[in-house]
């Protein structure tokens, strides 16, 4: 099929095109640049002109393609809630594109949080969640096209998605080591992440678009329950520097804003993903990337 990507020139969304292009698809791209053009060009893809406030031409993009992977973000965590609604507004104009086809659109978003349990595909968020957690906003608006009859899936990605490139939480954390001349964890240092590599990622993106639902749930998740204590002891090892705690009342001393995902507890399973897609995680794990030359140390 030809597919619509948005954000194909990012970190997870260069992997997504390159695994839609190894599946036999054609794909075109929306570039907001002339570099952005040319590196969907020199991956195989086509590019699409626009940006993500520009909804029109987003319509555009969907209506010429077969299906809508969109993974675009605006990453101005200065300006969080309004980067949230404007993906409210990008997803609800894919979806309007579609509307009356069984042309397939897969969104992007965030693994939940459910307190003393691991989370699943089942899990949903609160109704009126994003007034609190502002990325709600996006799995809200997938929900609204799937009343609508739009065949609309939600892959949920880890908050580490790793990798040569990474230039997410993890260098943030390593900087913040660098920094501090400490790598720290919060409290005991219990909490759990949950992590994928972004090439397993892009295999369940390219997947559950073949095969997605409306209303349809995945997880890009490979490992479900990663002591943050065990990060922060990699880090600091391939570092030099020492590993320590910090309690959660000097948590925002250290980390600054990342202190509230310092101590995320996000425990993850990917069971009903790997079993709906025929999917099984085949690339590094998170601390065997952290104990590696990639991070730049």
């Amino acid at each position: 099929m030809r597919v619509f990507v948005t954000g194909g020139t990012g970190f997870i969304g260069a992997a997504v095109v390159e695994e839609l292009l190894r599946a036999g698809h054609e794909v075109l791209g929306l570039a907001r640049s002339r570099s952005s053009a040319d590196a969907l060009r020199a991956a195989g893809a086509s590019a699409h002109h626009g940006a993500l406030e520009d909804l029109e031409r987003l319509r555009a993009g969907a209506r010429a393609c077969d299906g809508v992977v969109h993974l675009g973000f605006v990453h101005d965590f200065s300006r969080y809630k309004e980067a949230c609604e404007l993906d409210r507004r990008v997803i609800a104009a894919l979806g309007d594109a579609l509307r009356g086809s069984s042309r397939p659109l897969i969104v992007t978003s965030g693994t939940l949080a459910t307190p003393g349990r691991e989370a699943s595909e089942h899990d949903r968020h609160a109704e009126g969640a994003s007034r609190l957690t502002p990325r709600a906003a996006s799995e809200e608006a997938a929900d609204a096209l799937a009343a609508r009859g739009v065949r609309v899936g939600v892959v949920r990605a880890s908050p580490s998605v790793h990798g040569p490139g990474d230039h997410g939480l993890v260098p943030m954390l390593i900087e913040t080591a660098r920094r501090q001349r400490a790598s720290a964890y919060v409290d005991d240092g219990a909490n759990r992440w949950n992590a994928v590599h972004r090439r397993d990622a892009a295999a369940v993106f390219a997947r559950a678009l073949e095969r997605t639902g409306p209303g349809d749930r995945f997880h890009a998740v490979a490992e479900s329950a990663i002591p943050f204590r065990s990060i922060a002891a990699v880090i600091g090892e391939r570092m030099g520097l020492p590993v320590i705690r910090v309690s959660s009342e000097d948590a925002p001393a250290h980390f600054g804003w990342l202190s509230w995902i310092a101590a995320l507890d996000c425990p993850t399973s990917s069971a009903l993903t790997r079993a709906a897609l025929d999917w099984t995680p085949s690339h590094p794990g998170l601390l065997d990337d952290l104990a590696s030359e990639r991070y730049g140390y």
